[in-house]
C-alpha cells in the first residue's frame, strides 16, 4: 500500500481512538509507520538522506518500545495488526514526509493527552518517553526534508521525479 493511503487510514484511526488503550495502539502504529518509511527510504533514497532515515527508524522503533504496555496488551493483537508492515511504495516523498511530520505530531498531542490524564505513573513516563521519540522522529523527517530542498530526488531515487 502506498504510505500516502496508510498515512490517511491511520491518521484516521487516532482521531477515532478515545479509550487511553485505543489511543496507546494507535501512537504506536504511528510510531510503526514512520519507523517503516524511514526504512523505505534508508534502502531507496539517496545516499545523502541516509542517515536521517535510519534516524527516522530508531526513533520509531524505540518510541514502540516506550508504548509497550503490559496491561494495556500489544497493540498489534488489536485491529488486524501493524498497518505499517503493509508499506509498499513512497510515490512522492515531497508529500509523504510532511504528511508523516504532521501524523506524528498528531500521535504526539494524544499521548500528552494520556499523560496529562493518567494517575498511573508508568503509563506517564511511556508516555513521555514515546512523546520525546516522536519529536525525534519528526526531527529526522524534516532532516529529509531538507536534503529534499537542496537535492534533486529523481536522479537518485526512482519513486520520485
Amino acid at each position: 500500500m502506498d504510505a500516502m493511503r496508510l498515512i490517511g487510514v491511520t491518521r484516521h484511526a487516532l482521531a477515532k481512538a478515545g479509550s487511553v488503550h485505543d489511543i496507546v495502539a494507535e501512537a504506536w502504529q504511528v510510531q510503526a509507520l514512520a519507523e517503516a518509511v524511514g526504512g523505505y527510504f534508508v534502502v531507496s533514497g539517496p545516499a545523502a538522506a541516509r542517515a536521517e532515515a535510519r534516524g527516522l527508524c530508531e526513533a520509531g522503533g524505540r518510541a514502540r518500545g516506550a508504548l509497550f504496555h503490559p496491561a494495556l496488551h500489544h497493540p498489534t493483537l488489536r485491529g488486524g495488526g501493524l498497518r505499517a508492515a503493509q508499506l509498499s511504495e513512497v510515490r512522492d516523498p515531497r508529500e509523504v514526509l510532511p504528511a508523516l511530520g504532521e501524523l506524528l505530531a498528531e500521535a504526539g498531542f494524544a499521548l500528552v493527552g494520556v499523560a496529562s490524564n493518567t494517575e498511573e505513573e508508568a503509563l506517564y513516563w511511556q508516555c513521555v518517553e514515546a512523546i520525546d521519540a516522536a519529536d525525534e522522529a519528526r526531527d529526522r523527517v524534516h532532516g529529509m526534508l531538507r536534503h529534499l530542498t537542496f537535492r534533486e530526488w529523481g536522479g537518485e531515487w526512482g519513486g520520485a521525479a
